[in-house]
């Protein structure tokens, strides 16, 4: 089996050997046993499962939120000659067909789809019939409800593998603290406990935090000092805009991006910044998932985050390739007030919470009693800014209403163009014969789709164009002339977030929040700002760490290469090189330690630090009444 292992990995990977901690997951999943997989960013998660996957016969189901990395891993794969596939909301119903029918009969290795196509009755009832050996489930963090990045589709993943009892699951997660991953455990139904836990310290990667009154300046010591290109994170829009113009006035080649840009610019915009066009890209969150660039050389957070899951993540875009990059961290005088001021904005309060649901639903214009089990294409931006809200507490109020089952909103996604009639089949008839209307679109439309009378359903335009002769821009034209006659609703294709309703809307008084998820979600919630406060405010402990034990790791070493080590060894040679005079001094009178600083004229924190080593190696003591003395005088 080893032989064998290593042959796939040198065959289709071209390695030599694994990275720590690979095979003992591999060898797991080879044997049968469900498995958490913890591991950090660019540990090397995809080969954990599709190396396994190959070493064995039939499919593997891989689920991911993130369709960019859907198609990354499906060129990846094929690239190697490897069957592989992915279903997403780009697709219309007759293409998902053809690719479920694909894994069904043909020779696919890998179907990689989004957590919301579970439910599909068109999935449910193919899945049955593929091959299946492996089911991968990436960003597992996302099924914990007390996970930092919570999404309510991820709990449908308990219902596929009632569907494959005897197909073991692999579960990933570059962040989850202890109590997160025993909740994934429970949540996937694993049958006996067992996590297997790479290291989270990327010993190539040197953490740091900078307290400074001018980020500007600190930030082009940054860009100057070190070569190659980075990410600067910032929180809003404006401020992504703001810096990268001040990096470009600096004449830094910089772009920014963030969520409120058209989709066609942001792929631009990441495409000229991942082939090097672009050095410094400056983004609110939304920009890396999913975005593999192994030789970013820096990030910095230029706003400070909410949590320490989200900063090791984004943090840990850098020096994916192994060589040494960099995390910097900006602290201002006043952050801290402001990260407790966006705590009490982003948890709201109950009544905020019903009134957030209450506005959406308006928004939408979804009447009472109606919208159970449907979708909507959402503007959150757009709905902020139209009733005053700030972001951070509609997220956090659509969050509280989804752990209660009333709604989720869906990142941003590719959506197909969508039609559904407003007319009968008896009226669509009359119209199109008072008409005289050249029908061979609504023809086309009637021949390949099904249910278009009764629900949206989604299409596929060239596919409409080659059945009815018609080229693509006609056959929209076509459509939006339909629409505009109020014969048909017609959802042109695009790219935005969704908003799903589980339930009917209720009326505002009917809402129900358990209290207990509340609390503990605002519990939760302050102790991990507390803690990114505690990281940040941190000046004596290595910050790898810091990390490391945060996410359950166990006895760490130090990095050797974070602000705080350095520092421990810049005092340690400080203290060589003071040494002698210390001693001098200490042999001549009788100094305490206050003294003997005022003395010596130096640098107070290098004075200190050379005190404290000689006293923990035993050149000198301290009397009862706080004198130095030479060790082994009286």
């Amino acid at each position: 089996m080893n032989r064998n292992l290593n042959e796939i990995l040198s065959k289709y990977w071209g390695y030599d050997e694994f990275r720590p901690m690979q095979r003992e997951i591999i060898e797991s999943v080879l044997a049968g046993r469900d498995t958490l997989a913890l591991m950090p960013t660019g540990g090397g998660k995809s080969i954990t499962y599709q190396l396994p996957a190959l070493a064995s016969e039939g499919l593997c189901i891989v689920i991911t939120p993130l369709i960019a990395l859907m198609k990354d891993q499906v060129d990846r794969l094929r690239a190697k000659h490897i069957s592989a596939v992915a279903i997403h909301s780009g697709l219309t119903d007759r293409q998902i067909d053809i690719l479920l029918d694909n894994c069904v009969y043909g020779d696919v290795r890998f179907l990689y789809l989004a957590p919301e196509r579970l439910t599909s009755e068109t999935f449910r009832l193919r899945v049955q019939r593929m091959n299946v050996t492996l089911l991968a489930v990436d960003e597992a963090h996302c099924i914990s409800q007390w996970g930092y990045d919570f999404r309510p589709s991820y709990l449908r993943i308990a219902e596929l593998r009632r569907l494959l009892p005897d197909v073991p699951v692999l579960a990933l997660t570059a962040s989850a603290t202890p109590q997160v991953a025993d909740d994934i455990m429970v949540r996937l139904g694993f049958v006996e406990k067992n996590i297997l836990r790479s290291t989270f310290v990327r010993p190539n990667l040197s953490y740091s935090v900078r307290h400074v009154d001018d980020k500007n300046e600190q930030l082009m010591r940054v860009v100057n000092n070190v070569e190659g290109s980075g990410i600067v994170y910032v929180r809003l829009r404006e401020a992504a805009e703001k810096v990268a113009e001040y990096l470009r006035e600096q004449g830094i080649s910089a772009s920014y991006y963030h969520g409120g840009l058209p989709h066609a610019e942001r792929s631009i915009r990441q495409d000229e910044w991942l082939s090097g066009k672009t050095r410094i890209m400056v983004a609110t969150t939304a920009f890396g998932m999913g975005i593999d660039k192994p030789d970013v050389r820096f990030v910095v957070h230029y706003s400070m985050c909410d949590s320490l899951e989200s900063y090791y993540q984004e943090a840990g875009r850098a020096g994916r390739d192994g060589k040494r990059s960099y995390a910097v961290l900006l602290v201002s005088p006043d952050d801290d007030k402001r990260i407790v001021r966006r705590f009490e904005a982003e948890f709201p309060k109950m009544e905020v919470v019903k009134g957030v649901y209450e506005k959406i639903c308006s928004y939408l214009q979804v009447a009472i009693g109606d919208g159970a089990q449907c979708s909507f294409i959402f503007n959150i931006h757009d709905f902020c800014a139209r009733e005053h809200l700030y972001i951070g507490t509609v997220k956090s109020a659509i969050t509280l209403l989804s752990h209660n089952g009333y709604m989720s909103l869906a990142e941003e996604r590719e959506n197909p163009a969508r039609l559904m009639f407003c007319v009968s089949r008896d009226d669509l008839y009359k119209v199109r014969i008072e008409g005289g209307r050249d029908d061979a679109v609504l023809r086309a439309v009637l021949r390949l789709y099904n249910g278009v009378f009764t629900e949206f359903r989604a299409i596929d335009e060239m596919e409409i164009s080659a059945a009815s002769g018609r080229s693509a821009f006609e056959v929209r034209e076509a459509l939006k002339t339909l629409w505009r006659a109020h014969i048909i609703r017609y959802i042109p294709a695009n790219t935005s977030p969704m908003i799903y309703l589980d339930e009917e809307r209720l009326p505002v008084d009917d809402l129900y929040i358990a209290p207990e998820t509340y609390a503990k979600r605002k519990a939760l919630m302050l102790e991990r700002f507390e803690n990114m406060l505690s990281y940040a405010a941190n000046e004596s402990e290595c910050r790898s760490v810091v990390l490391d034990r945060y996410f359950g790791g166990g006895e760490s070493v130090e990095c050797g290469a974070c602000d705080v080590c350095l520092s421990k060894r810049k005092r340690s040679r400080s203290g060589l090189s003071l040494a002698e005079t210390i001693r001098n001094r200490v042999s001549e009178d009788e100094l305490t330690v206050k003294d003997l600083i005022s003395s010596l004229g130096c640098n107070p924190e290098e004075a200190i630090g050379a005190v404290r080593c000689m006293l923990e190696s035993g050149e000198l003591r301290m009397s009862s009444e706080g004198v130095l003395q030479i060790l082994g005088k009286k």
